[in-house]
Formats: structure tokens, C-alpha cells, sequence
């Protein structure tokens, strides 16, 4: 594993922003100074390969690592013609690079960069439907590390990143294509001062410039190509400052205490689609600045001023604190507000993936939200056993959902944010936890009851209904044993419930159209997710510059078919009253086993 991993549930501490969820901090390591390492694997479903080691010894490193996956090809054997999973096939590969220079003493430069895709097909032969999905980012970031003294210390950071999503749909003649994306230029410089052995205090500034890409499309039936107008961008200027400071009060109390400043403001060029009551455009506001989608470019073609559209600035408070009841047991509690100024938007009516982003504006107002969490942990028999409960409650304004009937293609040559309808919500759910980590036999188990509901005046008859996303049960079982030092047998189970929906309940002929009369917001609940895995690892004898072992796993045990996304099949025509329409679940991998050569030297 060559990426270091940092997930903060609760108790956000102030220089982490800009969203109202958790915290999941990835970086990866350094590459090997001293001397050259190969490790890898080769499998049927997948392989991977990372190669590391000194540019000039004990000064500069590098590590490259990369993955790509094949199970979509080995999976059509195990699916037969009736099952769910006909027709789909899912891959993905990544690339991972850094470079590391020590400077001097005092000053150490890294440059990295992450490069990955995800891409799913399905296709019906049948009726001719087919569903394309690709998303992935690409990032770049240099990093300059100085120490002034042993008391305090910067990282300066530049960094791009560009996110894209791609789905594609069609069926007979007519295929369409939608398209967004946020692409961010980042600057980023956070000190550390360890001013006592009891504080540690944080402190520093962060700017992103964003272009966003909500929605362009574009579309044909059979040689008929669709003008669907320009691609469509959004700009915004993204700032913030924080303090925190980490702080003993005594020997079984530690608080962390902090304040982020947030600031944030879409700017030209931009143009503000004005609607009546009937939802037909009447007027246009147009917000001028550089057409260009590079920050500098547009620096100085507009000398630094795109006229602003909207501006929005707020104060982040955040608590948190761990008080130590013995040697082995602790109780954990935090106050978390966060702004967000960004908002993931999705189709009730669509359960397909085509969530977009798009930024606060003058009609989208910034998410609030407000998080208190207490936890209970553990340990048992000389900390084999490590325990917790732990449970939450949020509160959040301002939460995004389109209104009812909105389809993707209603973004095209129009504001997405004129399709959106605003509403407030509510989170809270328990976790349970329990760990053993040492031993033979080592494993956890993970369970969390949670539900996230929405209460919106527009939708639902203003009655409370459940998100998109509410997960009312989670479940996840790992367990491994070692049989001898070389031979390890483990498994894995996981369980979630399924994902809200939007569904007909009923259709009927207007002026020669079908019109689909839509039940209650998110009133169905897609099928469970849940598998289980199977796997047996045998090690080489260990050789001085070489270490092999194989590994055998069955994915999937039971062959369970999950839901990906679920799609309507007409069948017949309107004319004759032969018309049938039909929901169909698209399934990802059957039962999947496989066999991979692992290695090291």
C-alpha cells in the first residue's frame, strides 16, 4: 500500500473546508532514497506495479505506481442471457507519480500528480438501449516544505485539478450525450507551531479559482445532429483563512479549538436566464469578464476584474474534545459548522449516475451545516480489542434538489440552478465498532444506523421525505487468519441498503404524448447492496532480494445481483394500445474468481 489514508467522521478540525461531510486525507508516500524496489502483481481480474528508488541517494526519490482493472472482460463468461448483469462491464486504471528533493536542511520540494478513470457500458441487444459512463480526475500539485526551526514549519502548495463525467444514452436512431466537470487552480500555505510541548497551534490560507462545466449535451437521431448550444461555463473565486489549535489542558483533557473565515464569489463571464411564472425565458442579464478557461489568461485580458455575480462570506467555529476516563477508555465529542459552496444536484427520477456540480449563486445559496457528535471508546484484554459507539446529529440549510419532472437535458441553453429548488435537512444515525488487531485472528466489524431525510415546501406537499443517499444500514465484516506464518486465509462481507428513487406510478395519453405521473419524492428504495468475498494468500519462502506469493479469491460468493441503475423498456406503440413499459435493473459482476502473482524485489 503505498498511499497513506486519514478519515475524520466527526469533529472536522478548522483547516479542513469547503464541504459538509467527512474528511478523507489521501497522500502518498515517499519513494525509497536509498535504494531501488519493484512490487506488483499480475491477475486475471487485475494488475498493478509500483517501482521506487533514488534519483541521487539520500536526496531526491521517486515512486510511480499504476493499476488497471479487466474484470469486465473476464466476467462474460459467468452471466448468462437473463441475468441483470447482461450487457454491462465495468474497468478502471489510475497512475499515481511523485518526486521528492531535499534542498537543504531546511527546505524539501515534492511534485506529484494522480492521473485515473472509471468507465461502465451496458448494452441491450434486445431493444437496443445502450448507457455509457466515464468519470475520473487528474490532478498535478508541487509542494514546498521549510523549516524555520524546530518550533515551526510551512507547506506551500500549488495545485490543478480537472474532474470530468461523461454519460452517454441511446436507443434505435436517438443517442445523447452530457457532458460536466469542475476544473480548479489551488493555492494553498498552512503553518504548524508547536509553541509548547502542550500546543499545537495551525494556521494558514487557501485560494481556488473554479470552472465549472454543470451540463452540456449534445445529441442526433440517426443523420439528425441536435444544435444544443454552447458549452457552458461558471466561474468562482473560492478563499479561506483558519486557526486551530490542539491543545492539552491536562494530562486526560485535550481540546481542539478553531475558526475558519470563508469567502466565496461567482463571477463573469456569465449569463443570468430571467423566467416568468411559466418558466419561459423573458429577459437575459449578461455579466461580463475574459472568455478564457485559464485564471491567468483571464487576469490579463480583464486586468483582474470579472464583474461579480454574487458574493458570499462566513465564520466556521469548530470544538472538539477527548477526555481520557483510564488506561483504557476515552469519551470523544465535537461542534462542527461548515459552509459549502458547491452542491451536487440529482434526478429523483433518474437513478442513473448524472449528479452534477454547481456553485452558490444569487438563486443557490450556500449549504449550512451544523454537527454534534459523542463517542464512547474502548479497549479490552491488554488493547486486543479495540471498541466504539459513537452518534451524530446534523442539521443543513440550503440543501439542493430539482424539481419535480426536471430531466438532464433541461440544463441545456438555460441556468441549472433555474431547474433547482431549495429545501433544509437532517442527518443523524449511530456506529458501532469493534476491532481486534492483534493475534492470529484479526478482523473488524462495522455497523452504522443512520437516515438523512429532506423537507423542501416545493416537493413532496412539503411533507418530510428521505435523500437520495440515506443509507438507513451499513454493514461491513473482515476477518483474517493466519494459518501458518506463510498461509492466510480472510473474508469479507459488506452490506448497504439501497439508494431513493422517484418512480411512475402511473401513465396515461395527452394530445397524443405519454405522460408519466410521478408518486411520492424518493418513495422507492432500490434493492440492497451486499456480497461476500473470499480469499487464500500462500507467501514464498523469503529470499534475500525477493519476495513472491499467490493469492486465490472468489468475488462475490453467492453471485448476488446488485443494482447499478434501473431504466424504463417501451415495448409496442401508442396507436394500436400495444404500448408496455417496463423497469429493468443493470447489474454489475456475477461471481468472479481469480488468481494473482504478487512480488517484491
Amino acid at each position: 500500500m503505498h498511499l497513506k489514508m486519514e478519515l475524520i467522521k466527526g469533529g472536522m478540525p478548522a483547516n479542513y473546508g469547503g464541504r459538509l461531510a467527512s474528511v478523507l486525507n489521501i497522500s502518498m508516500k515517499e519513494g525509497n532514497s536509498k535504494k531501488y524496489q519493484v512490487d506488483g502483481g499480475i491477475g486475471i481480474i487485475s494488475s498493478r506495479l509500483t517501482i521506487q528508488g533514488p534519483i541521487k541517494k539520500d536526496t531526491a526519490s521517486f515512486i510511480i505506481s499504476g493499476r488497471r482493472t479487466y474484470a469486465d472482460i473476464l466476467a462474460k463468461p459467468f452471466v448468462n442471457d437473463t441475468s441483470p448483469a447482461k450487457g454491462s462491464g465495468y474497468y478502471f486504471y489510475d497512475l499515481n507519480a511523485k518526486i521528492n528533493y531535499r534542498l537543504s536542511d531546511k527546505d524539501r520540494i515534492f511534485l506529484s500528480g494522480y492521473f485515473g478513470r472509471d468507465v461502465f457500458l451496458f448494452k441491450n441487444n434486445d431493444n437496443g438501449f445502450s448507457a455509457g459512463i466515464k468519470w475520473g480526475n487528474a490532478t498535478t500539485s508541487l509542494r514546498w516544505n521549510h523549516l524555520y526551526n524546530d518550533k515551526l514549519f510551512v507547506n506551500t502548495s500549488l495545485i490543478f485539478s480537472d474532474y470530468q463525467f461523461e454519460f452517454s444514452a441511446g436507443q434505435q436512431d436517438f443517442e445523447g450525450k452530457f457532458f460536466s466537470g469542475i476544473r480548479d487552480w489551488n493555492v494553498k500555505i498552512d503553518y504548524n507551531w508547536l509553541p509548547d510541548i502542550r500546543h499545537n497551534i495551525k494556521f494558514g490560507l487557501n485560494y481556488i479559482y473554479h470552472t465549472f462545466t454543470p451540463t452540456s449535451a449534445s445529441a442526433r437521431s440517426g443523420e439528425v445532429n441536435f444544435d444544443l448550444g454552447k458549452v457552458a461555463r461558471l466561474y468562482a473565486h473560492d478563499a479561506a483563512l483558519y486557526i486551530t489549535d490542539d491543545f492539552d489542558v491536562t494530562e486526560k483533557l485535550r481540546i481542539n479549538a478553531g475558526l475558519r473565515a470563508t469567502y466565496f464569489e461567482q463571477i463573469g463571464p456569465f449569463d443570468r436566464y430571467v423566467k416568468n411564472e411559466n418558466g419561459v425565458i423573458t429577459d437575459t442579464v449578461h455579466y461580463g469578464g475574459a472568455e478564457s478557461n485559464n485564471p491567468l489568461v483571464k487576469l490579463i485580458l480583464n486586468g483582474g476584474i470579472n464583474q461579480s455575480v454574487q458574493v458570499y462570506r462566513n465564520l466556521e467555529p469548530r470544538l472538539s474534545m477527548r477526555y481520557t476516563l483510564g488506561k483504557t477508555s476515552s469519551v470523544k465529542a465535537s461542534f462542527t459548522m461548515n459552509y459549502q459552496y458547491i452542491h451536487l444536484a440529482s434526478f429523483a427520477s433518474v437513478s442513473l449516475p448524472t449528479d452534477i456540480w454547481v456553485p452558490s449563486s444569487s438563486l443557490v445559496k450556500p449549504q449550512k451545516g451544523i454537527q454534534y457528535a459523542v463517542g464512547y471508546f474502548r479497549n479490552f484484554f491488554d488493547n486486543v480489542l479495540e471498541t466504539s459507539v459513537e452518534v451524530y446529529y446534523k442539521t443543513m440549510k440550503n440543501q439542493v434538489e430539482y424539481k419535480d419532472g426536471a430531466l438532464p437535458g433541461d440544463n441545456v441553453l438555460d441556468n441549472p440552478d433555474n431547474n433547482m429548488t431549495f429545501g433544509d435537512g437532517k442527518a443523524y444515525g449511530i456506529e458501532l465498532f469493534i476491532k481486534k488487531a492483534k493475534g492470529k485472528f484479526t478482523g473488524w466489524i462495522g455497523y452504522t444506523l443512520a437516515r438523512t431525510t429532506r423537507t423542501f415546501p416545493t416537493l413532496n406537499f412539503g411533507q418530510e421525505f428521505e435523500a437520495k443517499y440515506d443509507r438507513r444500514h451499513d454493514v461491513s465484516v473482515i476477518a483474517s487468519y493466519d494459518i501458518t506464518d506463510r498461509l492466510n486465509v480472510s473474508a469479507i462481507f459488506v452490506y448497504s441498503t439501497g439508494n431513493k428513487l422517484t418512480v411512475p406510478i402511473a401513465r396515461y395519453v395527452y394530445e397524443g404524448d405519454l405522460v408519466s405521473e410521478y408518486g411520492e419524492r424518493n418513495g422507492y428504495r432500490m434493492p440492497a447492496y451486499h456480497r461476500a468475498d473470499l480469499s487464500i494468500t500462500y507467501k514464498g519462502k523469503q529470499r534475500k532480494h525477493f519476495q513472491g506469493s499467490w493469492n486465490l479469491s472468489i468475488y462475490n460468493v453467492y453471485s448476488r445481483q446488485n443494482p447499478f441503475f434501473i431504466y424504463f423498456d417501451a415495448h409496442g406503440t401508442l396507436a394500436d394500445g400495444t404500448l408496455r413499459v417496463t423497469a429493468k435493473q443493470v447489474s454489475l459482476f456475477p461471481i468472479l474468481p481469480s488468481i494473482t502473482y504478487n512480488f517484491k524485489f
